[in-house]
């Protein structure tokens, strides 16, 4: 086992493990940083299976650690795309109400979007709407025309080569099993029989993030209860209808965002997702299941409360899961030219969401730890477009008392 020196370890190869281990390395240039991802390669779960949107702050209550980390995380991100050489679409997007029902929710997301600074945000008109989106049936609409999206997997590679060029490392195939505190370092075990001691982890774990925790006597709430979602594609003849990202004005009840639309830099337009409880962390089968997983998320102490208060907006989800023609009618309150012989089943992700003992969804970021280990509980969406500027928050942590 090699002993913890200068040592930095950071469990987890998403980006944003990635992005923390890069800026650690960029802070601590005489310490080794070594990432251990327990896949072949990095990025391979929330992080490859992401629409790739980058956010710009149009949802989140201005003030809150979400708001300011999206902001400052997206105009990061892009800077390094153009750096790298990582192609950037930038498309806009705009967040349509489709009844008068919803005008009011609209203006709050205006409200937030210019106390956010969202880049030329405005509100507009239905003839404004028409020039932009011409299929799109809507009676108002937010458009912010430097939303963009970017491969995050391809960003997770390119974090990686910056981590190994500073010198530090990326080793794949480690799973970490146990990890114990020592007064003046930390120990980390993995399935392999290997080891490292390290003078600090970070734990960027995603969907395994309360499993992680508890290894090292932290509070195993919140849970992290899996949801899955998947997308539809639109067929080549019927990607005419979108030209970018189109979304519904959200429940503000739920995090997700409601069925929509994303052109990606390949071509392809995706339509959703949807989301269901699923019952595997990593497994992304309709039908996938895990025993462990699948009794980690029923006997979460959250989930009957969630359901109780949720159960019909859940059986629609369940329902939309299991017929394409509902999501396809669900997606005609946007694109009422959409059909269900447009698409075709696509990819799907499972999103690591945290749920409160009392059945709240936990909605901002969540770190627990000390300047020895710490964890990363929750990191939502727009965890990933944030992740340069989450990395920055966390280096700030970690290192505190060093």
């Amino acid at each position: 086992m090699s002993t913890a020196g200068d040592r930095i370890v950071v469990v987890g190869g998403g980006i944003l493990g990635l992005a923390t281990a890069r800026e650690l390395a960029l802070r601590q240039p005489a310490a080794t940083v070594t990432v251990l991802e327990k896949e072949h390669a990095v990025g391979l779960h929330q992080t490859g299976r992401s629409s790739g949107v980058v956010h710009r702050g149009v949802y989140y209550e201005p003030g809150s650690l979400k708001a300011r980390l999206c902001v400052a995380g997206a105009e990061a991100l892009l800077r390094y795309c153009d750096e790298r050489g990582i192609e950037v679409l930038r498309c806009g997007k705009v967040v349509v109400a489709t009844s008068e029902e919803e005008l009011p929710r609209l203006a709050e997301l205006e409200r937030r979007s210019v106390a956010n600074g969202v880049p030329r945000v405005e509100r507009i008109g239905t003839e404004r709407l028409r020039e932009l989106e011409p299929h799109v049936a809507g009676v108002a609409a937010l458009h912010s025309p430097e939303t963009a999206v970017v491969d995050f997997g391809a960003v997770a590679v390119a974090l990686a080569t910056d981590v190994r060029a500073s010198g530090g490392e990326v080793l794949t195939g480690r799973e970490v099993t146990e990890l114990e505190r020592r007064p003046r370092s930390v120990i980390l075990r993995t399935r392999d029989g290997g080891g490292l001691e390290a003078a600090h982890a970070v734990v960027c774990a995603g969907v395994q993030a309360d499993r992680l925790a508890s290894l090292s006597g932290g509070a195993r709430e919140p849970r992290i209860v899996p949801f899955r979602g998947d997308y539809l594609l639109l067929r080549p003849e019927a990607r005419h209808l979108v030209r970018g990202l189109v979304y519904p004005v959200p429940d503000p009840a739920f995090p997700f965002l409601g069925v929509h639309t994303t052109v990606r830099p390949d071509g392809e337009v995706w339509l959703g997702p949807n989301a269901v409880l699923a019952f595997a962390r990593e497994r992304y089968g309709r039908f996938a299941a895990r025993p462990f997983d699948a009794w980690d998320a029923v006997t979460a102490p959250g989930l009957r409360s969630l359901a109780r208060r949720h159960w019909r907006a859940g059986f629609a989800e369940l329902a939309r899961d299991h017929s394409v023609r509902l999501l396809v009618a669900e997606a005609r309150r946007l694109l009422p030219e959409l059909r269900p012989s447009h698409v075709t089943r696509g990819p799907s992700g499972i999103r690591a969401q945290a749920l409160a003992a009392d059945g709240t969804l936990v909605d901002d970021f969540v770190f627990e730890g000390d300047e020895r280990v710490l964890h990363v509980r929750n990191a939502p969406s727009p965890g990933a477009t944030s992740a340069l500027a989450i990395a920055a928050e966390i280096a700030d942590r970690a290192l505190q008392g060093a």
